[in-house]
């Protein structure tokens, strides 16, 4: 049941500004902006670029991420159902509002973008991995051609070529994405999904502690550590499998106040991770999970080539 909820609201984020379109007397497409200004032609497969939040209340979704994370906020020309969220100036994120049926239990989410060089390859590869296809491939003028999919497991998610390139491999700065982690059933069969799609190296991941038994991953590309793959804990059957994303922060269990105090609520209360910072699991008024992540490691990324990347790679400078 939850899982179609997922699926009919990323269908919808997709689907709605070009049905919108169509319309004989409906108003003109959404001018999604560019990923990055100017222009950089870098192209980084299986990075994670960007992310949507589908959720019913825009207003109190950019009240809550602006008090949280300092993030400022556009209309979207043509939607004013959407906006871009902006860390210091640079857009890091869309939020799009979606109305649920009185008596529809919808679970609001974000949505996670990959980056990808072709998006009807990826289709292609998607399919024939038992994968399904959500949103076919569209077009937004200035962002590119993106798809919604959904993994073997049921977890979705999109793909995305973008027309003006892909972020650089640089560290996150606090209010970025710096990290993100794909919670499934079946792990290797995930793994070798995304593995076939975006040609993954897999580096396994020992656990923290010896009573851990649940399987880890790495996926890295040109590199960098891009996401993890873990198992979701044996007692949650309820849960979903799901991708969730992580907001570089200074401080983590001071964040997961602050969302408490602004109307969400934590998942998963602050801990510290094996790198030496802390992380945490927060909900947003709506009911929509986000990551927190500390990161305490140098600056200086030390690679995938040979050892295990040293997490979260994807977002460090190239020595």
């Amino acid at each position: 049941m939850i899982r179609s909820i997922y699926v009919a609201l990323f269908i919808a984020l997709i689907a709605l500004p070009a049905a919108r379109a169509a319309g004989t007397r409906a108003p003109a497409p959404i001018e999604l902006p560019p990923l990055v200004q100017p222009a950089s032609g870098e192209t980084h497969p299986g990075k994670i670029i960007w992310a949507d939040l589908v959720t019913p209340d825009l207003k109190q979704a950019e009240q809550f991420y602006g008090a949280l994370f300092g993030w400022t906020f556009e209309p979207i020309d043509g939607d004013n159902n959407f906006a871009i969220a902006l860390n210091a100036g640079q857009p890091v994120g869309g939020i799009v509002q979606r109305a649920m049926k009185a008596g529809q239990q919808r679970q609001p989410a974000w949505l996670t973008f990959i980056a990808v060089r072709d998006v009807a390859a990826a289709q292609r590869s998607a399919l024939a991995n038992g994968g399904k296809v959500l949103s076919g491939p569209r077009e937004y003028a200035q962002r590119g051609r993106q798809a919604v999919f959904a993994d073997p497991d049921g977890a979705v998610f999109a793909v995305l070529a973008s027309s003006s390139g892909d972020p650089p491999d640089v560290m996150a700065e606090p209010g970025e994405w710096i990290w993100s982690s794909l919670l499934a059933r079946n792990t290797d069969h995930e793994t070798g999904f995304y593995r076939a799609l975006f040609g993954y190296d897999v580096f396994d991941l020992p656990p923290e502690d010896t009573s851990d038994n649940s399987h880890h991953v790495i996926l890295a590309s040109d590199d960098f550590a891009r996401a993890g793959i873990h198992s979701l804990p044996a007692d949650t059957v309820h849960r979903h499998p799901h991708w969730l994303n992580f907001i570089r922060v200074d401080d983590a269990a001071a964040v997961a106040v602050k969302a408490i105090a602004l109307g969400g609520k934590v998942l998963v209360e602050p801990r510290m991770d094996r790198h030496g910072g802390q992380l945490a699991v927060i909900a947003d008024p709506s009911g929509a999970p986000i990551g927190v992540m500390e990161w305490s490691g140098t600056e200086e990324a030390q690679g995938a080539s040979g050892d295990q990347p040293d997490l979260p790679g994807a977002q460090k400078e190239a020595p």
